[in-house]
């Protein structure tokens, strides 16, 4: 384990609280064992990146085991599309499951099993009160529920009722299975709460073999005993349901003894939410069907699909979360220390390139027409193993139209009239006249070079203090480059909920640049590789387009650090 790991852990309550099981022998000689158990209901998110690399983490720490579960009990809204998506994401992520790949499916007959003994025990009960009548004889949270009037069937009935349930003779919402614990509870989810729904529809790995589904509550206790998960780690939203988890697991360990492997123990951590970001994945599924981003792997979207494609790594995920850390009070992340965390990622380990992102011509009209020169790059500053390039340089070149001003203020150490410039790796200009199309605007800039002033061998002794890139003109490959940029315009969309969040969607989130000169060494790097553009961002060659035939840029993000500074 890593220095700076072991220092994140002193302050992991859940790593603690694991550790002291050990010492006690609480755990009676099992492994240490957890899970990650996603709906195949659409793409995880970077909320889910923090449960699977927590743990998955604690199972590294302990030597222990993980395992990865598809909790796949609702066949309306599940598809393959989802458990494979889900699949390559924790694999991207780092986290190995091994063998231990297992769906909530591969248990529905032990588990009607299970619902078959709670009703014998005289446990669970059918109930024929639809949703809304459930609803309201639950109660408040300042008075208590009615019991349904078919709390007390017989046992015989119940059995002869879940079995037709079973066999597909009711229709969808006409009966469920609850069980019977307390409808006087102070906690709303003790209150005869459902155990099981009918759901005539076609599931994606059984067909149409079953037609009731069990509930969450029901299924996650049973499904961690079944596999002997000792800590079940959860996010705080279920702090309430603990009571219910234990009841479930109780009787599990009671009427189902010769199939649980292990008493399972829920924990729960803060879940992660960030600014400027919706994580719920109604809201996200929204997004995607109504065409406000394209596809769930929009670089756009929190998804883990959408960070990949975007062009972050996972070594900064890791490092965000390490940063995020784990507790128990629920917090927003602001999204800055994340884009920290990518940069942090980057620096030392994306080589440099030249792009012009909105260029502007400089003719140098003391160097020859024909003449190229070839200047010497390094690839990552101060990092001699990363190599160097050759990057030609010519009479006409283009640099940013934001590196140049007319009227300039103080402290501007760019290019305007009469002033010298450094070009990164090449010589010192100077601008000495400024050519206006016919409608005012700045079409190209006529500019004179130093020879002395050439970099690394530099004789002049002049004291420039500006430098800027540059491209060649007649060497520039050109590229497309998709400037990505926060999907809402505000740092929290669901703060008022009387708004949709719709309405707080950023409309220049993805600006499109097309033919957008660079230095020609670009057009021989792989797809998937990433790049620091020079003083404008981190890019990523996105292997999955190829519009027009040139190579397509995503900025992964700019070179801005603002989270860093306030830090500072």
């Amino acid at each position: 384990m890593s220095e700076k790991r072991e220092e994140d852990l002193k302050t992991n309550f859940i790593y603690t609280m694991i550790k002291e099981d050990l010492e006690k022998g609480a755990l009676q000689g099992s492994p240490v064992h957890t899970r990650f158990p996603p709906e195949p209901n659409g793409y995880l998110h970077i909320g889910h990146a923090k449960a699977i690399l927590l743990n998955y983490g604690i199972a590294q720490d302990f030597n222990g085991k993980f395992n990865l579960r598809f909790d796949d009990t609702n066949p309306i809204k599940e598809e393959q599309e989802f458990v494979d998506s889900i699949k390559e994401d924790i694999k991207w992520l780092g986290a190995d499951w091994e063998d231990r790949l297992f769906f909530s499916s591969d248990y529905f007959e032990v588990k009607y099993q299970f619902a078959i003994r709670l009703i014998k025990a005289g446990r669970a009960y059918v109930c024929d009160l639809n949703q809304e009548e459930i609803r309201d004889y639950r109660g408040t949270l300042t008075e208590p529920g009615k019991e349904s009037p078919y709390r007390n069937r017989p046992v015989e009935e119940n059995l002869d009722l879940f079995e037709r349930m079973r066999k597909g003779e009711f229709p969808n919402g006409s009966r469920v299975l609850r069980a019977k614990i307390d409808m006087a509870s102070g906690n709303l989810n003790m209150r005869d709460p459902v155990l099981y729904r009918i759901l005539h529809a076609e599931h994606h790995r059984t067909g149409d073999r079953w037609c009731i589904y069990p509930m969450y509550d029901f299924d996650h206790p049973f499904s961690d005993c079944l596999e002997g998960i000792t800590h079940s780690l959860c996010s705080i939203e279920y702090t309430d349901h603990r009571p219910l988890y234990d009841w479930i697991v109780d009787n599990a360990v009671e009427l189902m003894p010769e199939e649980v492997k292990y008493r399972s123990r829920q924990t729960e951590f803060a879940r992660l939410d960030m600014t400027f970001t919706v994580m719920s994945k109604r809201k996200l599924r929204r997004l995607v069907e109504e065409g406000f981003v394209d596809g769930w792997d929009d670089p756009r979207m929190p998804t883990i699909a959408g960070l990949r494609r975007r062009g972050i790594t996972p070594q900064a995920i890791a490092d965000f979360q390490q940063r995020v850390g784990v507790s128990r009070a629920d917090s927003t992340v602001d999204l800055a220390l994340l884009e920290h965390c990518i940069r942090q990622e980057l620096e030392n380990t994306a080589p440099r390139l030249m792009v012009v992102l909105d260029p502007l011509k400089v003719v140098i009209t003391n160097w020859p027409d024909d003449k190229t020169e070839l200047c010497q790059m390094e690839n990552i500053p101060g990092n001699e193993s990363a190599g160097s390039r050759e990057v030609p340089f010519s009479r006409e070149i283009y640099i940013e139209r934001d590196d140049f001003m007319e009227d300039p203020p103080k402290k501007y150490f760019r290019l305007a009239p009469d002033r010298e410039v450094r070009l990164k790796g090449a010589y010192v200009i100077r601008c000495d006249r400024v050519v206006k199309d016919s409608e005012g605007n700045i079409a190209e800039l006529q500019c004179s070079y130093d020879p002395q002033t050439r970099s690394g061998s530099d004789t002049s002794g002049k004291k420039v203090k500006g430098v800027i890139h540059w491209v060649s003109i007649k060497d520039a490959t050109m590229i497309d480059v998709n400037l990505y940029d926060n999907l809402f315009t505000v740092e929290n969309p669901e703060e008022d909920d009387e708004k949709d969040f719709i309405s707080h969607i950023n409309n220049q989130s993805l600006v499109v640049s097309e033919d957008i000169p660079a230095e020609p060494a670009i057009a021989d790097v792989p797809a998937g590789s990433r790049f620091q553009f020079m003083r404008k961002g981190y890019f990523y060659l996105d292997p999955g387009i190829n519009n027009r035939n040139k190579p397509t840029f995503n900025r992964i993000v700019q070179l801005r650090d603002s989270w860093a500074k306030m830090k500072k």
